[in-house]
Formats: C-alpha cells, sequence, structure tokens
C-alpha cells in the first residue's frame, strides 16, 4: 500500500469505517511509514479535542423572559366542554399527519445518507490496486459495449477529454444490493467515479453536493436515471465536470 492510498483511508480507519482486511492493510503501513503515523496521530488528536470540546450553547433567561413576554395572554371567555373536546380531535389528527411525514422525511434522508455512505465506500474500493476499472478506455466506443448485457440499462458513457475530464475505463459496482455500472475519469491525478443507476423515477434532480470523509459528491437524477459523481477534488471543479457531462447527454439527446 502506499502513502496516498493510506491517507485516504486514515479518516475511514479513525470512524472505524473501514472492514477488517482494508484495516490491518491501512494499520500494517502505519507501522512502517513515520510519516503516515505521524499524520495518523494528528488526526487522532484533532478527534480527542473536538470530543472533548464543550460546543453546546446555553440560551440565556433573557431570551425566555422575552418570549413569554411577546405571547398573547389568557382569553377571559372559558371555553366550552365541547369545543375543547373538538379542539382536541382536530389537534390529535394534525398531530398524526404531522408526525407521519416528519417519519417520512426522516426516513428518506436516512436512506439518502446510507446510500452516500456505500457510493463513498465503493470509490475508496476503487482507489485499491486493481479495483478502479474492469475495461481500459480507448475512447467512450470502447467502453459503453462492454456495459451491454452486464446491467438493466447502460450508463451514458460521454469522452470529455477535450474538456479536460480524460475518459479511463469503467466497472461493475454494487450500490444499494444492486449491480450498478461505474464510469470513471481523471482531473489531473485526481480520479473521478461516476455512479449509475436506474430509477423508476423520470423527474429532473438538479445537482446537489455533499462532502463525506473528505470526498465531494454530487448527486443528481435525469431521464430515469440516478447519478453520483465522486472524488477528492474540489466542489467546483466536481460541478464543472457534472455542467459538461450534462450538456454533452443533452447534446447527445437532441442530436
Amino acid at each position: 500500500m502506499t502513502c496516498d492510498e493510506a491517507r485516504i483511508m486514515l479518516h475511514a480507519l479513525l470512524d472505524g469505517e473501514l472492514d477488517a482486511g482494508h484495516a490491518r492493510e491501512v494499520e500494517a503501513h502505519i507501522a512502517s511509514c513515520t510519516a503516515c503515523a505521524a499524520e495518523f496521530a494528528a488526526q487522532r488528536e484533532m478527534q480527542r479535542v473536538l470530543a472533548d470540546t464543550n460546543l453546546r450553547y446555553t440560551a440565556p433567561a433573557s431570551l425566555r423572559n422575552r418570549i413569554e413576554a411577546s405571547l398573547p395572554g389568557p382569553q377571559r371567555q372559558q371555553p366550552s366542554r365541547r369545543s375543547v373536546l373538538r379542539g382536541f380531535a382536530m389537534g390529535s389528527a394534525v398531530s398524526a399527519l404531522a408526525a407521519s411525514g416528519v417519519v417520512a422525511v426522516v426516513l428518506r434522508q436516512d436512506d439518502q445518507q446510507r446510500i452516500l455512505s456505500e457510493v463513498v465506500s465503493a470509490h475508496l474500493r476503487s482507489l485499491q490496486a486493481g479495483h478502479l476499472i474492469d475495461v481500459v478506455s480507448t475512447d467512450q466506443h470502447t467502453v459503453k459495449p462492454w456495459f451491454n448485457g452486464k446491467l438493466d440499462v447502460a450508463p451514458p458513457v460521454i469522452d470529455l477529454t477535450a474538456q479536460g475530464f480524460t475518459l479511463i475505463g469503467g466497472r461493475l459496482d454494487y450500490i444499494d444490493a444492486r449491480a450498478i455500472g461505474a464510469v470513471v475519469y481523471k482531473r489531473r491525478q485526481h480520479v473521478i467515479n461516476l455512479f449509475v443507476s436506474q430509477t423508476s423515477s423520470t423527474e429532473h434532480r438538479p445537482p446537489k453536493t455533499q462532502t463525506m470523509q473528505g470526498f465531494n459528491c454530487r448527486r443528481w437524477g435525469e431521464r430515469g436515471l440516478n447519478f453520483w459523481a465522486v472524488s477528492d477534488i474540489g466542489a467546483d471543479e466536481l460541478a464543472e465536470f457534472v455542467d459538461k457531462f450534462e450538456a454533452a447527454m443533452k447534446a447527445n439527446v437532441e442530436g
């Protein structure tokens, strides 16, 4: 394992997110590499300091007093028993609907975070020697036919070499217990994995960038496909990659 490969996974090792095999490889490298051991120790110390730091903010009592003072006073007319029961029933129904909506939103967010974690883990696995590509690209006409018959829907393969993002190949990967296509690009020495999976939704979902374990991930949806572009390049460069990919894909469809 090289230093570049080890440093990519130091955060994951600290957080206990590596499987036993990869954890042993990183730990063995740290034991024999002074530079990586120092970097790991520095990250562990930062994690300890942050854990010991009290970041909780307690609102002053004056804020509570101002809020209570701004609330309307009690009504002089006492509500009837019937109105109280009716209000209680309506409130219960509204609360139940609101609670179910909140639960649905929380479940969707948790599911999205789980899939994002799987995408980033797949990106990390691909950076290990021999895991990056199954088919080497000579151009997009080499990579795209390779996916045919291996997936229900082959991912769009677009050569963006002229725009500064070199197409280097593709492979099969597994996200959310399903086989999906991964199209691999490079920006200078940085790898960009573009994961593509089929979805039942055909609506356009605009790109959104999230960060996990030091990697930027830009996700969007288009024409029944979900896309995740993952890399350690800056968020602005990753957004540029997605913009150029979307523009080229739209031009291919219209052409």
